[in-house]
């Protein structure tokens, strides 16, 4: 069996009130198709990039909505022992609020942070899903934590995934936006965000062109929080919201930006 790494993005599950609204919405807007995933007991539906599989899509579960989970993006992070992830992740602050084996697929846990972020860990039984290299366009490039504690959040992600420090961005009276990393590119970031920010990850899909973009997200019925903006580096980003009331975030590089432009 191949090795595992502890700490990679590896997939991403948007649980939507509508996911055949959803995956007309983000085939437009993000430019992935869908592929039926038929090894599994429940019907399921894959996001595709290209030929590679990145995530899936399904009804947000009635449990779910029951226990007051909104509609959401989840990223699942691979992990080599579920279990002993689990454990590690309650003794550092945090809370399991669901375990399960996935028949053909592996062990997963979703853990919410000892400041409320909620991530999901997988441990396949197969080949970990995800790469390491920089994102393609239609793949997440960036995961971004608004919380009200970064530094308890850092403590407990770093220490539970083997995150590094990269590089930190000083963004005056909304404090520090410290960057983080497992080689040579950078995942995401975290910082305290405003009060009426909820706290919780959003998750950014590069684009070519978000200004074309978040035209689309409007055109289709969807809001554009903030942004279009430019980032240190020269990279826009914008956060966005579906039209099933899920955030999420686009972002192009500047050289890409440049070449659209």
């Amino acid at each position: 069996m191949p090795d595992t790494p502890n700490g990679r993005f590896c997939w991403y599950e948007l649980m939507t009130t509508d996911p055949e609204a959803a995956q007309a919405f983000y085939a437009r807007v993000a430019g992935w198709t869908t592929c039926p995933w038929e090894d599994g007991e429940t019907p399921y539906t894959m996001w595709m990039s290209g030929e590679r599989p990145i995530g899936g899509v399904m009804t947000l579960p009635e449990e779910a909505a029951a226990s007051g989970a909104p509609p959401c993006w989840l990223a699942y992070v691979s992990t080599p022992d579920a279990d002993a992830t689990t454990s590690k992740a309650t003794s550092l602050g945090g809370k399991v609020l669901h375990s399960m084996d996935i028949p053909k697929v592996g062990r997963i846990a979703v853990l919410a942070d000892p400041t409320g972020g909620v991530l999901s860990v997988l441990q396949p039984e197969e080949e970990t899903p995800g790469h390491d290299a920089f994102a393609e366009v239609g793949e997440f490039s960036w995961h971004e934590l608004a919380t009200r504690d970064w530094k308890a959040a850092w403590a407990y992600y770093s220490d539970l995934f083997g995150w590094q420090e990269a590089d930190q961005m000083d963004m005056g009276e909304m404090g520090v936006y410290q960057m983080f990393g497992r080689g040579a590119h950078p995942l995401g970031g975290m910082f305290n965000g405003p009060e009426e920010r909820p706290v919780g990850w959003v998750f950014y899909v590069r684009v070519p062109d978000v200004n074309a973009a978040v035209e689309t997200v409007k055109e289709l019925g969807g809001q554009v929080m903030n942004g279009p903006m430019e980032v240190p580096g020269g990279d826009l980003v914008a956060q966005c919201m579906d039209p099933q009331g899920v955030v999420f975030a686009l972002h192009s590089t500047a050289h890409e930006g440049a070449e659209a432009g």
